[in-house]
């Protein structure tokens, strides 16, 4: 893939991606470790299970992809706040 263009198979449909110096080019915003969800890994059977980052749902769903259904994203519970002690 070279000149920054995609092209179709048919030859037909050529579009140009984003440059790295446009505003809109987005690689990523922190360095941070992002963990504000957890997983829910759903199979076609109905079983699931449950990870707390996303490198082990990918990992779950790239080496059992065959057996799964879908992904759930789920928000993380926030620490309950203990109000005035």
């Amino acid at each position: 893939m070279s000149g920054g263009f995609i092209l179709e198979r048919n030859n037909l449909n050529i579009v140009e991606l984003i440059k790295p110096d446009d505003s809109q080019y987005f690689t990523l915003s922190s360095e941070e470790i992002y963990d504000r969800h957890h997983y829910r890994v759903v199979s076609k059977t109905g079983d699931t299970v449950i990870v707390d980052n996303w490198e082990d749902a990918n990992m779950i769903w790239w080496n059992k992809k065959a057996l799964l259904s879908h992904i759930d994203v789920l928000d993380k519970s926030k620490p309950k706040s203990k109000g005035f002690s």
